[in-house]
């Protein structure tokens, strides 16, 4: 299979959260009748990266990533969020059982080394008190071996000697573009791990956020005075500290993340970094 056209080297990967989104054929990412079976496929002709959002609905299994290898080439790569009952939805006897159950299932990419990273998303209502701290402890010490990046919700966590923690056990702290809401993490350049660099472009739109609606809350458009913008405050910090770097997207709405995703691939193009022919985002 061919490489993607939209990719650039120096171990930077753009991507999106997820891929497969109806209202990506309607907004012209997908052409007309594309169904939800070809949608990677046609996907990975463009992007050389994906976030998978399937594995937090549902537990990953084995056979399910191997038909998804085949749509893809050797050398396409994943990240995959961890399952909701190991972050939303914790039941303190089987948490250790359903970790288990999402090794076994994420073995495939492990195995081909096309997992770059288990996203562990944290929810806002994780606060960082002592019942949370050890449950943390004792999910990292589970999972360990594993590529992990962390993305936590609520500022408590924002301590020195979280990152302190972190470092310590090679695990990347995510960083993430959000709106500026109180209580919420907030956007840092720490990194942890110099092994992963994780970048998570949600949008800024507050009251979206505020309404607890997930269509609202990740309905937004980047223009590209704000992207250049976070590439002057941010992209120096990043880039340097780690060997590897992954940015993805998650305004999928209406697939203005695929938009975004290119005009950031052309920007880095512009500072340095060298990439493959990019479609014009303004024609999805």
């Amino acid at each position: 299979m061919a490489s993607p056209i939209c990719s650039i080297s120096d171990h930077i990967y753009v991507g999106t959260s997820g891929y497969s989104y109806a209202e990506w054929v309607t907004a012209g990412f997908y052409s007309p009748g594309t169904q939800p079976g070809k949608m990677l496929g046609t996907y990975a002709q463009q992007f050389p990266i994906t976030e998978l959002n399937f594995t937090w609905y549902q537990m990953p299994r084995a056979d399910s990533l191997q038909r998804m290898q085949h749509q893809v080439s050797s050398d396409f790569r994943f990240t995959a969020k961890l399952n909701r009952s190991l972050t939303h939805e914790i039941d303190s006897e089987l948490w250790r059982n359903q970790a288990g159950q999402y090794r076994d299932g994420i073995a495939p990419l492990m195995q081909s080394g096309q997992l770059m990273a288990v996203l562990i998303q944290l929810p806002h209502s994780f606060d960082r008190c002592p019942a949370n701290r050890k449950y943390l402890a004792g999910l990292l010490d589970e999972l360990a071996g594993l590529p992990l990046a962390i993305e936590f919700r609520h500022q408590s966590w924002a301590t020195d000697r979280v990152f302190a923690e972190l470092e310590n056990r090679r695990v990347t702290l995510v960083s993430v573009d959000t709106p500026d809401i109180p209580g919420l993490f907030p956007n840092l350049d720490v990194v942890t791990n110099p092994d992963l660099v994780y970048v998570r472009f949600h949008g800024r739109n507050a009251r979206g956020w505020r309404s607890g609606n997930m269509l609202h809350q990740f309905d937004y458009d980047y223009s590209a005075d704000e992207l250049q913008g976070w590439m002057d405050t941010h992209l120096d910090t990043l880039i340097v500290k780690a060997a590897t770097r992954v940015m993805f997207f998650n305004n999928h709405v209406r697939a203005q993340a695929p938009r975004n995703a290119i005009t950031l691939i052309r920007m880095l193009h512009s500072q340095g970094f060298k990439r493959h022919p990019c479609p014009d985002p303004s024609s999805i």
